[in-house]
């Protein structure tokens, strides 16, 4: 779902069906949705939230968010005909990022910013502004962030989450979706995502984009030498059904290495400092508004 180029976070899913069911975006508004607790202003107030929003855990699930985002055939079409995943892929995903940290833990400025570059980058692509699209998109960065938590850190509590789904709301509505889209708790998040996942479909789009994201040919040395534990990471945090649908190999063998994967990666991240923890947040915003201050320089 990008910032420096100008671009944004991939567009997501599905189309109502032939058969006058719901869109796999859609929330059902009479029981799923209503006004965040989010403050109006876009601001986190509370500190010990803010400190987990600028956690930087969630970016292990990077990955994941990008590939459940182009299982959706129209978002897949749209990224393999305007992305450059073959040839930037790290760049992809900071942008993502850059995003995120923009509208949930950055500066009123901050979100205008990434909001602005999101608008460009979606101008050209077709369905790119679709509701139902963008909601998915938001939708995958919280699950993906909560997974993230889950997995590498401390389980997130169930008064953390609701608090966090309130935080992640104005990734919603920056990319246009309307506020009373966003589900207002957990419980109705986890029911839309569960029928949300269901009416998702990987198609030759979708794998192409995938063989550009995890198998880069022109990246730089460091990334790609990162990728076969981005690989494991990523394979191993996508729904089963998903994985069978992009072709991935996943037997004993591959769950035990996913595992080990996962123990080496949260011994690390236990014994950094929070501080650093936090770190890439500050330091992708800062890339984020120097490559503002040099558009509005050309300009």
């Amino acid at each position: 779902m990008t910032a420096p180029r100008p671009g944004g976070p991939v567009p997501g899913p599905p189309r109502p069906s032939s058969h006058g069911r719901h869109p796999a975006g859609a929330v059902r508004r009479n029981r799923l949705v209503g006004p965040t607790s989010r403050p109006s202003s876009g601001r986190v107030h509370d500190r010990s939230l803010r400190r987990f929003l600028g956690d930087s855990t969630p970016v292990a699930a990077g990955g994941r968010a990008i590939l459940l985002q182009i299982a959706d055939p129209v978002v897949a079409a749209g990224v393999r005909r305007h992305s450059d995943f073959a040839r930037r892929p790290q760049q992809r995903l900071a942008h993502t990022l850059m995003f995120v940290y923009a509208v949930v833990s950055g500066t009123e400025q901050d979100a205008a910013i990434a909001a602005g570059f999101v608008n460009r980058a979606h101008a050209p692509v077709t369905g790119a502004d679709d509701v139902d699209r963008q909601l998915w998109v938001a939708a995958t960065l919280f699950d993906s962030a909560r997974r993230a938590h889950d997995l590498f850190g401390a389980p997130v509590t169930a008064e953390r989450a609701e608090a966090v789904l309130a935080a992640y709301a104005p990734i919603a509505t920056t990319l246009r979706v309307p506020a009373e889209r966003w589900p207002t708790s957990v419980a109705a998040f986890d029911e839309y995502w569960a029928d949300a996942l269901e009416r998702l479909e990987v198609t030759d789009d979708a794998r192409g984009v995938v063989r550009d994201l995890l198998h880069p040919r022109f990246a730089p040395l460091w990334v790609r030498a990162a990728m076969p534990l981005v690989r494991i990471v990523t394979v191993g945090m996508l729904p089963e059904r998903l994985r069978t649908a992009y072709g991935f190999a996943w037997g004993p063998r591959e769950h035990r290495r996913f595992q080990r994967t996962v123990a080496v990666v949260s011994g690390v991240r236990s014994v950094l400092p929070g501080a650093l923890l936090r770190l890439p947040g500050p330091l992708l915003l800062r890339a984020m508004r120097r490559t503002a201050g040099r558009h509005a320089t050309v300009r």
